[in-house]
């Protein structure tokens, strides 16, 4: 049984439906023939647990590499160490100022209908991963950001965990080594956090290996994640987390001069409008003149919820990974 697919087979026909119907095939189509996918996540989508699918799609080959503002990298560990204590807050649309104040007082931090527990998660979290800082500042060692996240995950002992593990993405990466990079990782709660202990001399900010370093890294995953059927763009949101990584293109081509594929597959969800000079709202056919995609790149935009959306595409492609037999029938019959 493939209820998702066939779901979306039978009743995505037209507009933004439509769209999410193609690009989960397109997405199916390049990984089942051996090619690869980078995703780039903005927003808040760990705090909206988007773990519960993209753990799964990564455990299962869906997913070959990321790219994470801080926050969703940090947000993912939260979720796993302080679920029990979030608390959600379903009528936050009618809050006023008062409410609000009163959800800070609480030492909660919300995010849209849900909120992290300040000291469940961040200073619960800063008590393991300080140390870590400190150690590396003794012994002169430097890391990028996301691997001392990844250590500090597979440390932890499950009497820790509040949330399912198998719900958590950045576990699931770290178990899977997958190259991860995380830009502008300063604009996040442990980025702050870090930087006060910088500040305390506790450790220097040159453990912390920076942005530069990661696209100079990025330059030779690239390459291997390209090698063979190339690798796919699959981008929730805009700004930095999308921005970076599929500038490595161009860079390669042009900076380095050396040979580059281009990327295989293009695919955006995000509920930006498409303005003046809005990269989160900018169609694909701009990235061709920045040499990032090209005019047989498969594209596609989904004007919608990514809390919706990527779950729905997710769960339909963990559904064609478990029977591709099965799946590639159904969408036959559907598709002709």
């Amino acid at each position: 049984m493939l209820p998702t697919l066939e779901f979306i087979l039978t009743n995505y026909k037209n507009f933004n439906a439509r769209a999410t119907r193609d690009a989960t095939l397109a997405y199916w189509r390049h990984v089942e023939d051996g090619g690869r996918m980078f995703w780039a996540v903005a927003g808040a989508m760990s705090s909206a647990q988007l773990g519960i699918t993209l753990a799964p799609a990564i455990r299962a080959g869906l997913v070959h590499g990321l790219s994470v503002t801080g926050a969703n990298l940090e947000e993912s560990l939260f979720r796993l160490v302080a679920h029990d204590s979030y608390k959600d807050f379903p009528d936050y649309r009618y809050f006023t100022k008062a409410d609000d104040t009163q959800i800070l007082e609480d030492r909660m931090r919300r995010v849209t209908d849900t909120s992290i527990p300040e000291d469940e998660a961040f200073r619960k979290v800063e008590k393991q991963l300080v140390p870590t800082w400190k150690r590396a500042h003794e012994k002169g060692e430097r890391r990028f950001w996301h691997e001392y996240f990844y250590e500090l995950v597979q440390a932890l002992p499950s009497s820790v965990h509040e949330g399912d593990p198998e719900q958590c993405w950045l576990l699931a990466a770290a178990k899977a080594g997958l190259p991860i990079v995380v830009p502008g990782y300063e604009d996040s709660t442990f980025g702050n956090i870090f930087a006060s202990h910088v500040k305390f001399g506790d450790c220097g900010a040159q453990i912390v290996k920076s942005g530069i370093e990661y696209m100079a890294a990025f330059y030779d995953q690239y390459k291997e994640l390209s090698a063979g059927k190339g690798v796919g763009f699959f981008q929730i949101g805009g700004g930095i987390a999308g921005d970076f990584p599929i500038c490595v293109v161009p860079s390669i081509k042009y900076d380095l001069e050396e040979e580059v594929k281009p990327w295989a597959y293009f695919c955006q969800i995000s509920d930006s409008t498409t303005s003046y000079g809005s990269y989160s709202g900018a169609t694909p056919n701009e990235k061709i003149t920045w040499d990032k995609l090209t005019a047989e790149t498969p594209m596609y935009v989904i004007e919608s919820d990514a809390t919706i959306v990527a779950p729905l595409m997710l769960t339909a492609l963990l559904e064609c990974r478990r029977d591709p037999a099965a799946a590639n029938a159904l969408i036959a019959k559907h598709m002709g």
